[in-house]
Order: structure tokens, then sequence, then C-alpha cells
């Protein structure tokens, strides 16, 4: 079965790939080397077929927030595993109008153990789900190359399904339209000698490079 560390995407060629982001909806596009997701009343994402797992791998990307805009309660850019039981999902969702991004593990759409961060365009630019030995990992990086864990739980049995999806979405309940951005998912930086190259990881370098997994 193949793990969501072997979905990349740059989205430098200006076209969705309609093989890679088969499960997509909304009025998406990519422009500037970004893939781009309305963040409107309605509900937009890149997502891929319902065809990967997560265990022993990983989803990473460099998020490209919108404005709150004048929304009321939400204005959302998220990454998230998603499992095929409506509500059980997993990874980043950040709300512009509240300045907090959601580290989320959840069951029947909620998450007792949920963690918030106020939200840092800087440090939290990229963010990493990752799994590995029985360990869900959240990750966030300012480069793409240093990571920090920011929580830790045990892996949720669903993520060793052979039928998850990942999208990278939009939404908002109110106020003026807007865009959330993304790019080079799964496309890491590492520091090499007199240069910065990207690289799409395995899981043999994520294991040297990725951060000591600790509790939440």
């Amino acid at each position: 079965m193949p793990g969501f560390g072997l979905l990349v995407d740059d989205f430098d060629d200006g076209v969705r790939d309609p093989a890679t982001w088969s499960g997509s909806y909304g009025d998406i596009v990519e422009v500037g080397g970004r893939a781009r997701v309305p963040c409107t009343t309605a509900y937009s994402a890149y997502a891929s077929a319902a065809a990967y797992t997560l265990a022993g791998s990983q989803i990473a990307c460099r998020v490209y927030p919108p404005a709150a805009g004048g929304a009321g309660v939400e204005a959302l850019a998220e990454v998230l595993v998603l499992s095929s039981v409506g509500g059980t999902d997993a990874g980043f969702s950040l709300n512009l109008v509240t300045g907090l991004l959601h580290l989320i593990s959840r069951t029947g759409y909620g998450d007792p153990n949920e963690v918030a961060l106020i939200y840092s365009p800087s440090a939290h630019a990229w963010v990493r789900l990752r799994e590995g030995a029985g360990t869900l990992a959240w990750d966030t990086s300012a480069d793409g190359a240093t990571w920090t864990t920011r929580r830790s739980a045990t892996s949720p049995a669903w993520v060793a399904e052979a039928n998850l999806e990942v999208i990278l979405a939009g939404h908002r309940d109110s106020g003026a339209g807007d865009y959330a951005e993304f790019d080079n998912f799964n496309l890491l930086r590492k520091t090499t000698v007199g240069a910065v190259a990207r690289n799409a990881p395995t899981l043999t370098s994520l294991a040297r490079t990725g951060p000591v997994l600790s509790g939440s």
C-alpha cells in the first residue's frame, strides 16, 4: 500500500495534477508556483485519492493562510488526513479569526486532547504530520529544514488503513472571500554545503533528521 510520502508536488507547472489530486473540489488553481484554494463560504480543497496510508509515512507542506477578512467565527487553512469515517481525521487547522493553529486528532469531530498554538507566520510556516513506530507527531518549521515537534500521541488505529486521503483546504463562515495557498507538498529542505536543496524525504532521512518525539 502506498504511503503519503510518495505523494509529492511543487505546484510549479500551473496545472493541477489530475492523478495526484484526483479528489479535489471547488475552484482551485495553481498560480505562481503554489496551490491556491478559495477561502469562501463554500468548501474547496486540493484532495488526493483515498488510496494512501499514514503508517510509517508523512504529509508536509508550506502554508500561506488567508486573511481573516471580516469572518465572524472562522477563516481556515487546513492540512488534514481524512479517514473513511466522517469526523475522524488528523492534521492542522489554522483559524485566522482566532489566530490559533490547532493540532488535531479527531474522532466523531472531537479531540479532547487538541493542542492550540498562537499562530506565528514565521515559526509555523511549514507543517508536518508524521507517523512512526506507533506514534503520531505534529511538527512545525520556519524553513522546511529544521523542525520542532509541537505534539505527539499514540497513533490511532486508522492511520494504518490503506484508503486515507489528504486535503489542503480553505473555508470561512462569513466575510470577504480570499484564498489559502500551499506549496512544496512533501518537498522538504535540507542544508547542504554552500546551498539549500529541496528533496523528497525517505523514511530513512526522516528517522535521521526528524526531532525526537516527546509527550504531548
